[in-house]
């Protein structure tokens, strides 16, 4: 795939987590132009154009980044916090896609500048849906601001 052109980033280390997110999208025709990456690390070195990913081009962003923030080497939160407070990726849409269902993160990930906070439902069925119903609103639906 070419890096440069992305829609979708998926930033989940669990591999279950991450096959029922690609089979969800890919079921509604919206994993075409998915990257997926395993730690925080790897998302900022995509985001940033960095590292393992120096070729890519950071003004192409990926429309929206679906993040967990149980993440290892960098937390979601740091991830956030750095897409967010960088002039050049602040207004990439970052919806937290995450097991956690606690007070302080919601709170924290909005604070941080998150456009979106979802709590992964258990049941498969329900995680397909919720997912599939995320990537239409934010490729198909949602306007992104430009540059």
């Amino acid at each position: 795939m070419d890096e440069n052109v992305v829609e979708i980033l998926l930033v989940e280390d669990t591999d279950a987590d991450a096959e029922l997110a690609i089979h969800a999208l890919r079921k509604r025709g919206l994993a075409n132009r998915l990257v997926r990456v395993k730690d925080g690390a790897e998302a900022l070195d995509f985001i940033f154009a960095q590292g393992e990913y120096s070729n890519r081009d950071i003004c192409n962003r990926p429309k929206v980044v679906l993040l967990d923030l149980r993440l290892p080497k960098v937390s979601g939160m740091d991830v956030l916090r750095r897409i967010k407070g960088d002039v050049r990726t602040q207004k990439i849409p970052v919806v937290v896609l995450t097991s956690s269902k606690e007070g302080p993160d919601l709170e924290d990930c909005y604070k941080l500048g998150a456009n979106s906070y979802i709590s992964k439902p258990v049941e498969f069925d329900d995680f397909t849906k919720v997912v599939g119903e995320l990537g239409l609103y934010w490729l198909l639906v949602n306007q992104a601001p430009p540059g």
